[in-house]
This record gives structure tokens, C-alpha cells and sequence, in this order.
């Protein structure tokens, strides 16, 4: 797995003072996409034991964050390698809020063990493609109308999609 990108300290990708992490690799290929330079799976350098601890030092040491956001690529292209990861760090700071970002719809995830086995270690999950036709700059974390903004744990308690309604304010 490689890393294509890492923000130590963002506001775009979720709520707060977010770390953001930018795996590599996507085979969604979204017309309009922000990022297509990501969807390379060597794109990047190598997410290595030593890179990924010294991240996990950070985003675990820094006092002001909110938590993690995943994105891509798609991270979930890379789900098997990236639980331990998210694993660890929810046990270290089990406070902090884990969002990630998806082409797959959480429909689609679920139907794949690791796929489902990292949304499950998510709080938020952005899904769906992206759509430039439906393209609408005042939604807020995402890109197009037809992406959700998918709470993980109202979802599975109530066995049906809960979708978080968030605004500019």
C-alpha cells in the first residue's frame, strides 16, 4: 500500500482539525475527479512500518485533533492493509472521530469482508462516485448530490442507511 498524500492538520475533510491521509489507488476512474494523479496505486511512497508509526505518533500526540479522515484514491481499494492501521488508532484514541472517503456506496462495501471490516472501524463514510453532473459546490464534504455522508453507527443499529444532514453553517 502506498501513501499518496498526508495533511497533518486539515478543516475540508470533516468536522474540526482533521489528519488527513491520502491512500493510493482507485479503479473508479470518476470523470471530473479532483485528484486522478491518485488513482495509481504506486502514486505515492510506500506506507511503510516506519511511515506509518511516525503518523501514528503524530495524529495521536497532537492535542487539537478531531480525528482521521481516509481518503484516495479510494482507500477502500486498500481496506486489508489499512485496518491495522485504523485498528491501532482507535485504540490509542478512542476519542477521536475516524471519516472516510469512498467511491463504492456503503451498499458495496458491506458485500466485501475487508471492505466491510474497515467501514466498521469508521464513524462517517462519504460514499458513492463522483458525479460532475451532479456536481454542486454548496454541499458541504462532498462533491456531488448523489454522495452521501453515511453515519457507520446509527446505520448498523438501525440495519438501514442513516445519513448525516450537515451544512455550511
Amino acid at each position: 500500500m502506498n501513501l499518496h498524500g498526508y495533511i497533518p492538520e486539515s478543516v475540508n475533510e470533516g468536522p474540526g482539525l482533521r489528519a488527513v491521509l491520502f491512500i493510493s489507488g482507485c479503479r473508479h476512474a470518476c470523470p471530473g475527479c479532483f485528484s486522478p494523479d491518485s488513482w495509481s496505486f504506486r502514486s505515492g511512497e510506500p506506507f511503510t512500518e516506519e511511515k506509518q508509526q511516525e503518523i501514528m505518533h503524530e495524529v495521536t500526540s497532537h492535542p487539537l485533533l478531531d480525528g482521521v479522515t481516509l481518503c484516495g484514491g479510494d482507500p477502500f481499494f486498500s481496506a486489508a492493509d489499512l485496518i491495522p492501521w485504523v485498528q491501532q488508532f482507535r485504540a490509542l484514541r478512542p476519542d477521536l472521530s475516524v471519516w472516510a472517503y469512498t467511491g463504492f456506496t456503503y451498499e458495496e462495501l458491506v458485500l466485501e469482508p475487508s471492505r466491510a471490516a474497515l467501514a466498521e472501524l469508521c464513524d462517517v463514510i462519504i460514499d458513492g462516485r463522483y458525479v460532475a453532473a451532479e456536481r454542486d459546490v454548496s454541499l458541504v464534504y462532498r462533491g456531488s448530490r448523489n454522495q452521501r455522508i453515511i453515519d457507520v453507527r446509527a446505520t448498523q443499529i438501525n440495519q438501514k442507511i442513516v445519513t448525516l444532514q450537515m451544512d455550511a453553517s
